[in-house]
């Protein structure tokens, strides 16, 4: 038997779906918890007593149950996102969205997880839409979160040329503990940002260290940071060292696909058609 596909859910109806669902399992929490409570505070037949705290127990139970099984669906996304199966994650996320669920982590990851699938399919203000209402929420166990979901927004925002947004998120990460990863991302990130505003001079500022953080990024990444890092030192004059750069990046990734991606590039490969 096929499987049913759901219709998708807008980005605007998908955001009111999570904080609906968000506000409804804490009010659901609190009623259970009131009910059984009352069970032991006011006095009664025990048989009457044992069959509310029955019914309080397997609504608890069942809701439990389907929690956990959509947190399970839902961990499975980042991996089918960074497979390329964007449908089969899409089909995943819906699923998590529409199904009700007593624990606020599975809601909110849905959220990051359909911010990181707009950004890998380039639909930038999906992604940037999805980002804003995750960083709205109370994050929790989850504040972690908050510095990858910053990195998509900002990445985002720079694609739309949104720079004074950019700016602002960037800049919340500076307040940050960040992981390697984290680190290496918001390089990236911050290199296109300062080539965008034409801050050429503090892109050079401990230029080797940030070649070799470079690097460590993937090679599509590492090829874009180090070719803006050749554009900084042509704008500013040190030709060997742009050289330099301008010839590394052209070892990871094809020149016309980097003027493509910016092209503000172009300057360092000339031969590439605009």
């Amino acid at each position: 038997m096929a499987d049913i596909q759901l219709p998708m859910l807008t980005v605007d109806a998908t955001i009111t779906r999570v904080r609906r669902d968000l506000t409804l399992s804490t009010l659901l929490k609190a009623i259970l918890a009131c009910a059984a409570v009352a069970c032991f505070t006011f006095a009664g037949l025990d048989n009457t007593r044992f069959l509310a705290l029955l019914g309080i127990g397997s609504i608890w139970f069942w809701l439990s149950i389907n929690s956990a099984r959509s947190s399970r669906a839902a961990a499975q996304s980042p991996s089918l996102i960074a497979a390329g199966q964007f449908d089969e994650a899409e089909r995943n996320i819906e699923q998590s969205v529409r199904t009700f669920s007593l624990v606020r982590t599975v809601k909110l990851q849905s959220l990051h997880h359909l911010a990181l699938l707009r950004h890998a399919q380039r639909r930038w203000q999906e992604s940037a839409s999805f980002a804003r209402a995750l960083l709205s929420q109370r994050l929790g166990a989850l504040q972690p979160l908050s510095r990858s979901t910053r990195l998509l927004l900002a990445d985002s925002l720079l694609e739309m040329n949104d720079l004074r947004g950019a700016y602002d998120a960037i800049s919340a990460l500076h307040r940050e503990s960040m992981s390697l990863a984290e680190v290496l991302n918001l390089l990236s990130i911050q290199l296109d940002y300062s080539a965008r505003v034409e801050g050429w001079k503090s892109m050079l500022e401990n230029v080797m260290s940030k070649v070799q953080l470079a690097e460590l990024l993937p090679a599509p990444l590492s090829a874009r940071s180090q070719a803006l890092l050749a554009l900084a030192a042509k704008k500013v004059g040190r030709e060997d060292l742009s050289g330099w750069l301008r010839d590394r990046a052209a070892l990871l990734a094809d020149s016309q696909r980097l003027v493509a991606e910016r092209p503000m590039l172009v300057e360092l490969y000339p031969h590439v058609e605009g």
